[in-house]
């Protein structure tokens, strides 16, 4: 990792030619054939007419532009090829190489429709520098079918602003302000009545403005224009926010031979899986979810997650639910022509415990549950294997609640009610019927227990009771009128033993109290 003291690096990358390009890649597609000189444009419709969005290159050369009408173009180009403007899916070809780019960074972002930016700190000693990083990526998405411009500088805006031109430009660290002297300042991205004003000035160049006076030209044209300014020569620092989560742990395997059997992928996420519990080791953490990425020659990148009961860092164990997940993937790993990186994170942390094993075998019992529920979660997905939580409240039906497992966290440690001592029958049934079950009791009054019962048709004498346990209703979340239950366990004189509960009181002033069964004790 880099140290912090050393500067910022930021990598640049525009696709000036995005919606031709993903027109021209597509196979089989009408697009797909058109060599390079043919001119291409794609249009949009703007105030009841269509117009020029995006020209490509032979387009371009032959001096069509953005705006034109494309009444106007196609009475210059007889010849011209046109397609419809496609906002969705130029949006969702930059989603793509952005996943791709993180092949070379985990922090990668956006900027506009067409422009990505990366943040290389410290990574470009993997790649042999800057320039030899810059020239590989430029290189592969050439070889994917896309135009792209790239730049490397010290401050976001000035990698932007260079990555306009076909050059492929390296700004050692410190010489932002000098690299972007020559650049116009329609580089600094001002509305058009305040570029025209800088011109009517004499003030041409980026150049022009960085030796004048800061005060003068914010008075004149906006403190926006000073703050633009200092962002484009490096001097104020503007950090960008990348569109993924970044890995608290992260490991990788780079392939100068892709691989595609599934035995060299499982072997490697094992191998990758004992270099991210090395790494959560030393920081005294275990993973909570871990995300394996598979990079294919072609562009193509699959992400594949899985989430923990609690924190693991054992290596047998992740490698275990990556194996499972990958055999209950609905929509199988495709390898096409091989993966030539993966890589392997842990985006969720939690302090790890060491549990002491206890002479009767528990904690052993625990480790085996956990593990159990972290396999169901790989195979079945992590929202499908449910937990209970307490709530704070009386109404026995309210007293829980099922969240999935793997969202607890500290929620999943909330204190429940105490056990009965051994020996001790318990408090409550373990399964409750939703909604009780009414039954036809006679009890003594006013609020004695039940002597006899009839449920589902069987009549049941009792021997045994105890109660009653008075719960009243919640007149905050149900509102006022709610009636009082009492609650009674009971013993039939089989040996079976019930929950029950009268509902009201019996008196004359009010309807005659009903019965219901809640629940059955084992």
């Amino acid at each position: 990792m880099q140290s912090s003291s050393n500067p910022r690096r930021y990598c640049a990358i525009r696709l000036p030619f995005l919606a031709s390009n993903r027109l021209r890649r597509r196979p089989n597609a009408p697009y797909s054939g058109l060599p390079a000189e043919q001119p291409l444009v794609i249009v949009e419709k703007a105030k009841g007419a269509l117009v020029i969005a995006a020209p490509d290159a032979a387009a371009i050369d032959l001096g069509l532009a953005p705006g034109l009408s494309l009444a106007e173009a196609r009475a210059r180009l007889s010849d011209l090829v046109v397609a419809e403007h496609d906002p969705a899916a130029d949006d969702a070809l930059v989603e793509a190489i952005a996943d791709w780019c993180d092949r070379y960074t985990p922090l990668v972002a956006r900027h506009g429709a067409r422009g990505l930016m990366l943040d290389i700190t410290g990574v470009a000693h993997l790649f042999k520098g800057e320039a030899a990083l810059l020239d590989d990526l430029l290189t592969r998405l050439d070889g994917l079918g896309l135009t792209a411009f790239g730049a490397i500088a010290g401050a976001p805006a000035t990698a932007r602003a260079l990555a306009r031109s076909p050059r492929r430009t390296v700004v050692e660290p410190g010489r932002e302000a000098s690299a972007v002297r020559p650049l116009p300042i329609t580089a600094l991205g001002l509305d058009p009545a305040r570029l025209q004003a800088l011109a009517r000035a004499g003030l041409k160049t980026v150049g022009d403005l960085i030796d004048r006076p800061r005060a003068p030209l914010a008075a004149r044209f906006g403190a926006d224009c000073v703050e633009r300014l200092e962002r484009l020569a490096g001097i104020s620092e503007h950090p960008i926010s990348p569109r993924r989560p970044v890995p608290v742990a992260l490991a990788e395997r780079i392939f100068f031979q892709p691989i595609a059997l599934a035995s060299d992928i499982e072997a490697t996420l094992a191998r990758l899986a004992a270099d991210v519990a090395s790494l959560l080791e030393t920081r005294g953490e275990g993973g909570r979810s871990f995300e394996a990425s598979f990079y294919r020659v072609d562009g193509d990148v699959r992400r594949i997650t899985v989430a923990t009961a609690r924190p693991n860092r054992a290596p047998k164990a992740i490698a275990r639910l990556f194996h499972e997940k990958l055999d209950a993937l609905s929509d199988p790993l495709e390898a096409g022509f091989g993966f030539d990186l993966i890589r392997l994170g842990a985006f969720r942390t939690e302090p790890f415990v060491a549990a002491q094993a206890s002479l009767d075998g528990h904690a052993l019992d625990d480790e085996a549950v956990a593990d159990l529920v972290d396999r169901l979660g790989a195979r079945f997905g992590p929202e499908r294997v449910l937990g209970f939580v307490p709530e704070d409240t009386h109404i026995p039906e309210r007293r829980t609640r099922m969240v999935p497992v793997f969202t607890l966290g500290g929620e999943g440690r909330a204190s429940w009610d105490e056990l009965p001592a051994a020996g001790e029958p318990p408090l409550r049934p373990l399964s409750l019927f939703d909604p009780p079950e009414p039954v036809e009791a006679l009890g003594e009054v006013p609020d004695g227990p039940p002597l006899s019962f009839r449920w589902r048709r069987v009549l049941h004498q009792v021997a045994r009771a105890e109660g009653p346990e008075r719960i009243a209703p919640e007149w905050w979340r149900d509102g006022a009128g709610g009636l009082d239950r009492d609650y009674f366990r009971v013993e039939d004189r089989k040996g079976c033993r019930f929950w029950l509960y009268r509902e009201g009181f019996y008196a004359a002033d009010r309807p005659q109290p009903r019965w219901f069964l809640h629940g059955l004790f084992a």
